[in-house]
């Protein structure tokens, strides 16, 4: 993990740039959590989660959404260039997505070293999502810009 002191402009650039180079994944289907208790991990997602999340009380898996009942996300995943600093990422986009959307996100975070390292998925509301896919291919197109200059 990087320790990195930088003006916000230069943040922006950089992270514009990071945004630009990674590889983007955008599913096509909503994904929801569904809960077991902790005691017993839920081995039946294991083939479909993207990830598990365990607190004291619940195993959480996020996993293709069955049912409209179910809080229902986009979720769309990076995989960074390993040679580019992605410190920061999360928070900027996260914050950007919040002022340009009004959306909230959420984020799991993941390690595949064969693949640069750090990868994370996100998702926003179902309801938002063309939107939140469009202006993330926007901020790529500005991205790819900046980095050519």
């Amino acid at each position: 993990m990087y320790i990195n002191q930088e003006p916000a402009h230069q943040a922006h650039l950089r992270l514009g740039h990071v945004l630009a180079e990674s590889e983007l994944i955008v599913y096509e289907r909503p994904y929801s959590f569904v809960e077991v208790g902790a005691s017993r991990f839920p081995e039946e997602w294991v083939a479909v989660a993207l990830a598990f999340v365990r607190d004291e009380d619940v195993w959480s898996a996020l996993v293709p959404a069955s049912s409209p009942e179910q809080e229902q996300f986009v979720i769309f995943g990076f995989h960074f260039k390993p040679d580019l600093d992605n410190s920061g990422f999360v928070g900027w986009l996260a914050s950007h997505l919040k002022t340009c959307l009004g959306t909230g996100i959420l984020v799991v975070c993941g390690q595949n070293s064969r693949r640069g390292g750090i990868f994370d998925y996100w998702g926003a509301p179902w309801s938002i999502g063309t939107q939140v896919i469009a202006e993330i291919e926007r901020l790529r197109m500005c991205g790819k810009d900046s980095g050519n200059s």
